[in-house]
């Protein structure tokens, strides 16, 4: 693809593409920074993103933006009633079973959902679209427990969607994605800075 191509592709965008987009890097934004009206842009961008992946054959991620609408509130929920007496959001971690056990069931559930896509729809790269969206559905159950782990899980789903998105010429959301990796680097720092301070002996 050229660099006209790709400006031509991008500026040629839906607008609901566009909105959705600009929703998703205001939540992810604002889940850096632990603060709850991430969930507000996440409902926006999750219900446009429906419209969108739906008319470009990726069925599983449309069925994941679905389920996503209802984590939103949930999300939401979870996030405002676990705060510290400062106000700041209790941050947990994750045991090594737990983790050895959601990267089972991530590889399981792609390969069944995959093979279905394949097979009975018409759906575009049915195994890798059947990866992200299972593996995102483990780090946005993660994220509304406030796992500490859920950013290991948004980096390895935002490399394969950056390449998935770029392939069906939805530029905007390429673009998000390559940002949405950038910032879930900078997440799991963060956090992790954040849990370690949560359990920092006071100082005499």
């Amino acid at each position: 693809m050229t660099t006209n191509e790709f400006i031509a592709g991008f500026f040629g965008a839906s607008i609901i593409e566009i909105i959705a987009s600009i929703s998703g890097f205001l939540c992810v934004y604002l889940l850096i920074k632990r603060n709850i009206w991430n969930w507000f842009f996440g409902l926006i961008q999750v219900t446009l993103f429906v419209w969108v992946f739906y008319q470009n054959k990726l069925y599983s991620d449309t069925l994941l933006n679905i389920i996503y609408i209802g984590l939103q509130l949930y999300g939401w929920w979870n996030w405002r009633y676990h705060k510290n007496d400062q106000e700041e959001l209790i941050i947990e971690a994750s045991s090594l079973k737990l983790f050895i056990l959601l990267c089972s069931y991530s590889l399981i559930t792609t390969l069944v959902l995959g093979f279905i896509m394949d097979n009975y729809t018409d759906a575009s790269f049915a195994y890798a679209d059947a990866f992200t969206t299972c593996t995102s559905l483990i780090a946005q159950l993660l994220l509304t427990r406030r796992q500490l782990i859920n950013w290991f899980f948004w980096i390895i789903v935002d490399i394969v969607a950056i390449v998935i998105y770029f392939q069906k010429g939805l530029l905007p959301t390429s673009v998000l994605y390559v940002t949405f990796l950038i910032m879930a680097c900078i997440g799991q720092f963060t956090w992790y800075r954040q849990y370690k301070k949560q359990y920092e002996q006071p100082k005499n």
